[in-house]
């Protein structure tokens, strides 16, 4: 595995932002108010109390000190980002920012003949010993991570590969790195920096800094770290030259996600990230409900009487709350509030390119087509109180700096497309469920292109609206269902659908009762619902109105439900298995490997809403759970799967660090496939040259152009399909001020505390 994560931190199931129970509508409640780029509750220090200790519960325990080794966890870089210098932080949309306790500047003063750095440190910038910060301990980390000696267990050399030499400036206080090659991404370089002794031998890099570090420059020290490790204790650096440390301890205590609620209910910890579910209880012991709750206040005569009412509801739910968890734990609850912002990190749907029938990249496009990811994105977010848009990009998040939204280059969900690249891989239906099932999937078929057909030009009538508003041209009415616009008339595929009868027992199974007995009239129905609703969603974002608005995600919602019981009365009329594709006598199934476990409930709902969606292509998928501890090792880096899903994590410099994970699969010397971190297993040469050049050129202009060409060629090769950014929940004591949902930016570790009064 070592060999494989040279790059990034390796990828990590969306289990590790999940609890073990059910999510549902209200798992927003108790969440606080905030900006999706990050939430900390954040104070003026001169608000904030000194003294305290801060319990911070993580995942695991840090099974080293070394963030450049394979098997650093979370708790290894907060360990790290609190006791080490971080030349360089990230704001909210994650741009890099010279941090200023070391860092009195640094830029390119050459490009020619070779790119020179300079750095000049802050002159108060010491270690614990006593020894000012040098060239000393940039050389030593360079040599430890440029790759040269393999008796360094490094999980990465990238940059520092690309560097010549490293020597003093013109003073004690500079240090000029000078680069073989150019390279774009030097911000990225030497954050967290290791005091030279760190990084003097691969015997004190591999084995000395696991359970010490030999020195500190922040504003905390590790005093203590537990022989199980499950305790790590970061005390006050009276050494530090910065903000003196609000809080005199911060103590790691390991708590696995499954056991996270627990910990709150009885008090362990004061922050903790948590699951949906977690939230919803955090909420309902705070006396507050979901979002989609009927507002207390409506119809009350005057303030007052509102007033009142919403405080008697607010008691009657913290008395549910006191039912359902016990009156302990709903006091202990109660004294928590949940923070949030969208998480760096995105999970994702990988298609393992190497076999089988997803070799071949009409098969993978096709796939991805029939996956609704509009839909994904909005269910995993449901009540989070986060933006639910799907998320566009392979390389920036939603809410960072440059992201634009490239899944034009491979298309929305069309199942028209998906059912022709098919049809043209020689996949065909009818072979295994004779005539009768390929005419049910014909049927299935037109239904769902009729859906789409609506939804697409309920979405073209809002960016007409729009236009409109900011005077710009207005699209012809009916271009978007035009042949012209790539479509045929609604009325036309409409008319396709077969008039499928039910049994009464089938009608009894259906919730939404449709206005006719037929698959038909009811998709019908639902498309001219949710036409009205995008047109009123366009004049009500026009108009600024709330109340409009509101009304008119209403209307949406409706609609949703009659389109979603359409779908279910066509599964009623007819077995969906019985249409499955076939080619030369085989099935065109799949294999879908899942996490299991308490903590992965959520990416495994997001995996059947997947299945089902296949199930309308003629595609079959065999899901297989798997231990979360073997999934990855035995199941994703081996390739032992056909569709996947995990997370990866967000980078501020994509050229660079996000480069293993789409990098075209190279033959090693011994036969086998050299993947980086490409577990799909597909890639092409011209997406490694737009790497390339964009890790070398300095000019930021023509770098970001050169991650749009390459993020449009990764979608092109459908061989990851982004599906949404992952919600950060993070449960914390209400008086704590500077901690929470951070999202992009780094702990400022000296403004924790808790608020005064």
């Amino acid at each position: 595995m070592a060999a494989l994560v040279a790059g990034v931190l390796l990828p990590l199931p969306l289990a590790a932002c999940g609890d073990s129970d059910s999510q549902d509508s209200e798992a927003g409640a108790g969440l606080g108010s905030a900006e999706a780029a990050g939430d900390v509750r954040a104070t003026e220090r001169a608000r904030v109390a000194s003294g305290g200790t801060l319990r911070w519960a993580v995942d695991a325990a840090p099974s080293t000190f070394n963030v450049f080794q394979p098997d650093s966890t979370e708790a290894t870089k907060r360990v790290a980002a609190a006791t080490l210098p971080t030349l360089f932080t990230l704001d909210k949309h994650g741009r890099p920012q010279a941090d200023e306790d070391f860092l009195r500047g640094a830029e390119v003063t050459e490009t020619e003949p070779r790119q020179t750095v300079v750095y000049k440190l802050n002159p108060k910038a010491r270690w614990s010993d006593g020894r000012r910060l040098g060239a000393a301990d940039f050389r030593a980390q360079w040599k430890a991570l440029r790759g040269k000696n393999n008796a360094y267990w490094t999980a990465r050399n990238a940059g520092y590969d690309r560097i010549r030499k490293v020597t003093e400036g013109e003073g004690a206080d500079e240090v000029k790195v000078v680069f073989g090659k150019p390279y774009a991404d030097w911000r990225s370089l030497f954050t967290p920096l290791y005091p030279k002794q760190a990084m003097s031998s691969p015997k004190v890099f591999n084995d000395g800094v696991r359970t010490s570090l030999p020195a500190v420059a922040g504003p905390f020290r590790v005093v203590k770290a537990d022989k199980d490790r499950s305790r790590t204790v970061l005390k006050r650096n009276h050494r530090w030259w910065g903000e003196r440390a609000k809080l005199d301890r911060i103590v790691l205590t390991a708590v696995p996600r499954d056991k996270v609620a627990k910990a709150l209910a009885k008090g362990k910890v004061d922050v903790a990230d948590v699951g949906a579910a977690t939230a919803e209880r955090i909420g309902s012991a705070n006396g507050l409900g979901g979002p989609q709750r009927p507002d207390a206040a409506k119809g009350a005569k005057n303030a007052q009487e509102a007033r009142k009412r919403e405080a008697e509801l607010r008691e009657a739910r913290k008395r549910k709350a006191r039912e359902r968890f016990g009156a302990s734990a709903a006091r202990q609850l109660g004294k928590y509030e949940v923070r949030r912002a969208l998480d760096p990190a995105y999970t994702q749907l990988t298609l393992n390119g190497a076999s089988g029938p997803l070799a071949d990249e009409r098969v993978r496009r096709a796939v991805a087509r029939a996956i609704d990811r509009d839909e994904l994105a909005e269910k995993a977010l449901a009540g989070t109180g986060l933006p639910d848009d799907p998320l566009g990009s392979h390389l920036r998040m939603v809410n960072q700096d440059g992201y634009r939204d490239n899944s034009g280059a491979f298309g929305s969900a069309d199942l028209d497309s998906a059912q022709s690249l098919l049809a043209d891989a020689g996949w065909k239906t009818g072979g295994l469920g004779g005539a009768g099932a390929d005419k049910s999937a014909q049927d299935a078929h037109a239904q769902d292109r009729a859906e789409d057909r609506s939804k697409e030009r309920g979405k073209e009538h809002d960016k007409e609206k729009e236009k409109r508003a900011d005077g710009g041209p207005a699209e012809p009415p009916g271009a978007a269902g035009s042949p012209d616009a790539g479509g045929r008339a609604p009325h036309r595929a409409e008319a396709e659908a077969s008039v499928v009868r039910l049994s009464a027992a089938q009608i009894a199974r259906v919730v939404d009762r449709p206005l006719s007995l037929s698959v038909s009239a009811t998709a019908q129905r639902g498309s001219i619902l949710a036409q009205a609703a995008h047109s009123s969603l366009a004049s009500a974002r026009q108009a600024g109105s709330e109340r409009k608005l509101s009304r008119a995600k209403a209307a949406l919602e409706t609609a949703e439900k009659v389109r979603a019981t359409a779908r279910e009365l066509r599964l009623l009329a007819g077995d969906p298995a019985s249409a499955v594709r076939s080619k030369d006598g085989k099935p065109l199934a799949l294999r879908f490997v899942l996490p299991g476990g308490k903590g992965s409930a959520q990416l495994r709902e997001t995996g059947k809403r997947i299945a089902r969606m296949l199930t309308e292509i003629g595609v079959r998928t065999q899901i297989k759970e798997v231990p979360g501890d073997s999934y990855f090792k035995d199941h994703i880096a081996t390739g032992e799967y056909d569709l996947a899903l995990y997370s990866w994590p967000a980078t501020a410099f994509p050229a660079t660090e996000a480069r293993p994970i789409f990098a075209k699969p190279q033959p090693a010397s011994d036969g086998s496939l050299l993947v980086e971190q490409n577990y799909a297993r597909v890639g092409t040469d011209r997406i490694d040259q737009l790497f390339e050049q964009a890790a070398g050129e300095l000019d930021e202009g023509r770098r970001r152009a050169l991650m749009e060409k390459a993020d449009r060629r990764i979608w092109a090769v459908a061989g990851s399909l982004p599906l949404y950014q992952r919600p950060q929940l993070v449960a914390a004591k209400r008086d704590l001020a500077n901690v929470g949902a951070f999202g992009f930016t780094g702990p400022v570790y000296e403004d924790m505390g808790y608020r005064k009064g």
